[in-house]
């Protein structure tokens, strides 16, 4: 063999090892967080550094993030519920993506001022809990490979306790715990049991009532509460 294709030969082999090698490095890097996350609870998130960090670049001082964590047992199976039944109907059965949901983005977003989402709760914990807001390749590729793992790694279970612990309910606001504790900032909590807070921020994140300035959110919250009180 000519001694030229010889050297060719080892530098492609050698470089074929380093990029095996580089590749499995970024694999566990990956793996290993994510396999851990599925026993130990997070202590923060993506979104919550982000959003301390934009707040100390603007100089917003009063800013806090509130967080803290509820194992899934201390959750009202109903706050899963809603959740699932507003975000990802299909999320019992998928494997972290709504292929149908993404065909029909697809397909409406070009007659849309707004474009839809077709996120899946898996998509959603991959992207708080790991990544940043966007929508460039990167983002969506990174984004598509934690949701993988995630799927492989954690019960459904243990996606939703997540989903339900790390979600941005408010201003500053991420978790079910705090989004009650805030939401139903009223002497009328102590009749209510932390079930139905847990319900009920749930279901108010969806409707985007969290949102809404302090004399609605009230409003709402105590008709929300009659009507709790009437069933």
């Amino acid at each position: 063999m000519d001694l030229s294709l010889k050297k060719l030969r080892k530098i492609l082999i050698k470089a074929a090892w380093v990029l095996l090698a580089a590749f499995a490095g970024i694999v566990l890097v990956s793996v290993l967080p994510v396999a851990g996350l599925r026993w130990i609870d997070p202590p923060t998130s993506a979104f919550m550094v982000r959003k301390s960090f934009q707040a100390w670049v603007q100089g917003r001082k009063d800013y806090r993030v509130h967080y803290e964590w509820v194992d899934g047992d201390r959750i009202s199976p109903y706050a899963g519920i809603a959740v699932v039944a507003a975000e990802d109907q299909k999320f019992p059965e998928h494997w972290g993506f709504d292929f149908d949901s993404i065909r029909q983005a697809l397909n409406d977003n070009p007659k849309r001022n707004r474009p839809r989402g077709a996120s899946t709760i898996t998509q959603q914990v991959a992207k708080n809990l790991f990544l940043w807001p966007g929508r460039s390749l990167v983002r969506k590729g990174l984004e598509a490979y934690l949701t993988l793992l995630i799927e492989g790694l954690w019960p459904k279970r243990r996606i939703l306790e997540v989903y339900l612990n790390i979600a941005q309910f408010g201003p500053g606001f991420f978790g079910i715990q705090s989004a009650s504790q805030w939401y139903f900032a009223s002497n009328r909590q102590v009749d209510i049991p932390y079930g139905t807070f847990a319900v009920y921020a749930a279901v108010a994140t969806v409707a985007g009532l969290l949102a809404a300035s302090f004399p609605a959110r009230r409003a709402a919250r105590l008709n929300v509460l009659d009507a709790i009180a009437a069933t």
